[in-house]
């Protein structure tokens, strides 16, 4: 008999809403729940506690039948072009598959529509008989989008899709993305840990650190007013592309390791890394109260009791 010794919040109290036709960026460094959150709203991953809400209908709750008919509405685009892909199957029925499972259409339009679809994301129609190994990383991230599409979806999680690629390739990828974003009235649930691909790409941007979002708003908001120590940290990560001006800035070095989700800190999680709670002479409250996800303005929110005293800081000062 297994006896469990502990257990994993990947995700824990998370809330957070994605209007129609917009773009919502989920940033965080690696392990911090972004791919799990994704996941776990198509239910790819069973959730277990909380809700989601999805047109109004409630997802966590839905039997097989009613998730496959909802799931067509819901398509993911995955990180990995080369291990999404299975590479026994043509590109043609790798596309067309989606169309299968869900009764759309006889074999000559799915044929057809496969065809248009590889065209709407930049590839031949041609391309249909190839295999996977047959085609550079961004050729099959665009098989991928052209799959993800293929049931005509009205939302997607985006799960890093660029991250795995060249730059030069980024932005031909993330430009196809926003021209479909566009054309087809899409809405998405953008991941990456890439701060500046997401400002350039988010309607919204929302910073995850150990499982919980500790700040939201739109990307001004985010990136000229940062309300927690974290985003700060983050924010003054990015490169400057003039020299000097990169030589001579502070940046906020961040001590310690990323805590265990096992066996997270009391308090507000962030507190034994923060630069500002050093800074204001390690107070109790940052150590006993967990602080809640507050407006500070405009759709801008922060979890954080001195986001005040965080936006007041200067970079310099912060990494002094």
């Amino acid at each position: 008999m297994l006896r469990q010794t502990g257990a994993v919040r990947a995700v824990d109290g998370v809330d957070f809403t994605i209007r129609h036709g917009e773009t919502l960026g989920l940033v965080g460094e690696s392990g911090c729940g972004k791919s799990t959150t994704g996941r776990a709203l198509l239910r790819l991953i069973e959730p277990t506690g909380g809700s989601v809400h999805f047109d109004g209908q409630e997802v966590t709750g839905l039997g097989g039948g009613d998730v496959r008919r909802l799931r067509k509405r819901m398509q993911m685009i995955f990180q990995d072009p080369y291990g999404s892909l299975n590479p026994r199957m043509r590109v043609g029925q790798i596309v067309s598959d989606p169309m299968s499972v869900h009764g759309m259409g006889d074999a000559a339009y799915r044929t057809q529509r496969t065809g248009e679809l590889l065209e709407m994301v930049g590839l031949s129609a041609r391309y249909r008989s190839r295999y996977p190994h047959e085609f550079s990383g961004g050729q099959r991230q665009r098989i991928g989008i052209a799959r993800a599409l293929s049931v005509a979806p009205d939302f997607i999680v985006c799960d890093e899709p660029v991250s795995a690629l060249d730059v030069s390739i980024q932005a031909q990828v993330l430009n196809v993305l926003m021209r479909l974003r566009d054309e087809l009235r899409l809405t998405y649930l953008f991941i990456a840990h890439d701060l500046a691909v997401v400002r350039h790409f988010s309607d919204r941007v929302a910073v995850m650190y150990l499982g919980k979002i500790v700040e939201i708003g739109t990307p001004s908001e985010v990136y000229q007013g940062a309300s927690h120590p974290y985003t700060r940290a983050l924010l003054s990560a990015i490169p400057v592309p003039d020299p000097k001006a990169e030589r001579r800035r502070q940046r906020v070095i961040l001590t310690g390791d990323v805590p265990s989700p096992m066996s997270p800190p009391s308090g507000c999680r962030f507190h034994n890394r923060c630069w500002l709670y050093q800074k204001l002479g390690r107070p109790e409250r940052c150590r006993a109260e967990e602080p809640a996800l507050l407006q500070v303005d405009g759709q801008h929110a922060a979890a954080c009791h001195f986001s005040d005293e965080t936006r007041a800081t200067s970079i310099g000062e912060a990494g002094a």
